[in-house]
């Protein structure tokens, strides 16, 4: 009996020791499979379970403007993503979050209900919706760090720039134009979740600065661009006008320097404007010209040598019929001259002009300057204009075309041919990127002011120059127009709008227009300024010059140049003043440096150079001289010389700059 209970024991033993060894082997041959046959698919697996690869939408490159101030950048912002496999109850999250992100209830619990291991949930969210959301601690709900586009000036050269969309791709003005600079380099990133279910990037892989895009330098000067905006908007609200452009360039480089149109968006929140307040107006919108196109008619007569200066054209009183039409005048005119025609702005006179020119030679310069073709500006959806072919004009286009009708342009194209006077002939062509910089600094393309074509000559630019100095003087129709200290040659315009639906033109609804440059003779700044539809007095020359007026004098201010012309007194105390001395006088061998004395009831202006501007307003306390001071420092110019005599309320420019180092 002992011995079979042996024989069975040890018979146990031995099953359990075959069993054992069985599972030995089993679990060595199993692990053997695991870890040396399919290690690399195991491992390729635990990879895709923990690890995920998402694209990585790099940083765009900073816009600035010609100074280097800030004018488009990118910040670090948090996007929203989920686990729908690990969220418990999607309904109940659906529900805390809806109210912060402000979406719907049933948006999110979709989004939660889905069958995959990721998902966006809120894009690019706000840094308070980011807190409140992570306060909540809701599992399954994690957060990726993403850029996003931020316009520090929020309106200030909206229409330039545009806007990128939530792709990080530039989807209006320069933000479109050069996308593929700004937009840099799509990497892939690979997310691991920590302990806590977080999305973190794992360590040793790129970030998005590496990848960034490259910068633009752009022409505009973004103090010269908020001053154009300012003084269109308050016109625009005064007229109650449907809205406007001031476009402000460089007439020798072809730089633009602003660009204002009305209405503005704000590009931080472009969604919530209308898309038609995106586009930019003097870039894809035409108008008839009017008026301003009698210059380059009277530039294309001057050139061809058909008229003279001297030669005088008779303006029928004010109505002259042409091809069972009338033709009008504002005032009635009787024999003028080509200076008179510009001045007093004779439609009458204008189409003489244009009868003597011939449509052949005048449709040669209207093109010359640059009308009916495209003006290359590096901005999206640039308008062509509309000036047809002589073979399909009217017996009345010649005349009507003179003066601007039936013709149609865009402002940058208006300023355009414009500077082609302003600058003694070139016509420019019109650029807003200075350079494009990588993220490191170095300068992978740089623009340059580029002559298109010579359109006239230096001589027809002088006279026509001078034939638009008169527009702003007395009896002209842009006295409104004229800067004290500064000579400005100018037009102004006032258009009826085509009507689309029924042809012909509206009864009641104009563009107000000037342009102009100054200093007259040697320019820093050519000038359009268009107001649409204004309310009530429509005329160019009351409701556009006065904000020609106000841009281009802050402007001429705020760059430092000094008046050109002794300002003229409207109030003169002459009595005051001994005869011999009135006016401006250099007092010979006088000691000018120091305190101003006054004389005979003038002022002797002092040597201001090298004095603050505490010193020199203490110094004339006791006179009535009217101080305008450019920039800060110390006195460097002065626009009245030193020893000359001056009444009371007189202007004196004073520039100062600070000391060099």
């Amino acid at each position: 009996m002992i011995d079979k209970s042996r024989k069975w024991l040890k018979f146990r033993v031995f099953i359990i020791f075959v069993v054992f060894i069985m599972m030995t082997v089993a679990i060595s041959a199993k692990a053997y499979q695991l870890q040396i046959l399919e290690s690399q698919r195991l491992s390729q697996l635990a990879e895709r379970q923990h690890r995920k690869v998402i694209s990585v939408v790099p940083k765009r490159g900073v816009i600035y403007d010609r100074n280097r101030e800030e004018m488009a950048i990118s910040i670090d912002v948090d996007s929203i993503c989920a686990e729908p496999i690990k969220i418990s109850d999607a309904y109940k999250t659906a529900k805390e979050l809806s109210p912060i992100l402000k979406m719907s209830e049933k948006e999110l619990a979709e989004k939660f209900t889905v069958k995959r291991p990721f998902t966006w949930v809120s894009r690019r969210v706000s840094p308070d919706q980011s807190i409140k959301v992570k306060n909540l601690k809701l599992s399954g709900i994690n957060f990726v760090k993403e850029g996003r586009r931020y316009y520090p000036n929020r309106e200030t050269a909206g229409n330039i720039i545009g806007f990128a969309g939530l792709d990080s791709r530039g989807l209006e003005g320069l933000e479109l134009q050069y996308d593929d600079y700004l937009k840099g380099e799509t990497t892939y990133s690979v997310v691991e979740r920590d302990a806590l279910g977080r999305i973190i990037l794992s360590r040793g892989l790129k970030q998005r600065d590496e990848q960034a895009g490259n910068d633009l330098v752009l022409t505009v000067d973004k103090t010269i661009q908020y001053i154009a905006e300012k003084e269109l908007k308050e016109a625009v609200v005064k007229t109650n006008a449907k809205g406007g452009v001031v476009v402000a360039m460089n007439p020798k480089t072809g730089e633009i320097l602003a660009i204002a149109t009305e209405p503005q968006f704000n590009p931080n929140i472009f969604g919530k404007y209308p898309s038609s307040s995106w586009r930019n107006r003097a870039v894809t919108d035409c108008f008839e010209p009017g008026s301003t196109f009698k210059v380059f008619l009277a530039a294309a007569a001057l050139e061809k040598g058909i008229v003279s200066q001297k030669d005088t054209f008779f303006c029928e009183n004010g109505s002259y019929n042409v091809a069972k039409r009338t033709i009008h005048d504002t005032h009635s005119y009787g024999w003028l001259s080509l200076q008179d025609i510009i001045k007093f702005s004779s439609n009458i006179g204008a189409g003489k002009i244009g009868e003597k020119l011939g449509k052949e030679r005048l449709y040669e310069y209207v093109r010359k300057f640059g009308f009916g073709e495209r003006t290359g500006i590096d901005l999206p959806g640039e308008t062509q204009g509309q000036i047809r072919p002589p073979n399909e004009w009217s017996q009345i286009s010649v005349n009507t075309i003179s003066f601007g009708q039936g013709v149609s342009v865009s402002a940058v194209q208006l300023i355009r041919g414009l500077s082609a006077i302003a600058n003694k002939g070139d016509l420019m062509k019109p650029y807003i990127v200075k350079q494009i910089v990588s993220p490191e600094g170095k300068i992978i393309k740089e623009f340059s002011p580029q002559i298109v074509r010579r359109v006239i000559s230096e001589k027809t630019a002088r006279d026509v120059t001078s034939i638009m100095k008169t527009t702003v003087l007395q009896g002209g129709t842009g006295t409104k127009a004229s800067i004290d200290g500064y000579e400005v040659a100018g037009k102004t315009g006032t258009a009826q709008k085509h009507n689309p639906s029924l042809g012909g033109y509206f009864k009641d609804k104009y563009i107000a227009l000037f342009m102009g440059f100054t200093p007259a003779d040697d320019p820093n700044v050519a000038i359009v300024v268009l107001i649409d539809e204004p309310r009530g007095v429509s005329y160019g020359g009351l409701v556009a010059a006065p904000v020609f007026k106000k841009v281009a004098e802050e402007t001429l201010h705020y760059l430092g140049i000094l008046p050109t012309q002794v300002v003229a007194q409207s109030n003169p105390v002459s009595s005051k003043v001994p005869a011999e001395l009135s006016g401006h006088k250099d007092l010979e061998n006088s000691d000018v440096k120091g305190k101003g004395a006054v004389e005979s009831g003038g002022f002797v202006i002092p040597d201001f150079t090298g004095m603050s501007i505490r010193q020199i307003l203490r110094m004339i306390h006791d006179s009535k001289i009217d101080i305008r001071i450019i920039g800060s420092g110390r006195a460097v110019e002065q626009s009245l010389r030193p020893g000359s005599i001056v009444n009371d309320g007189e202007k004196c420019w004073v520039k100062f700059q600070q000391p060099s180092s």
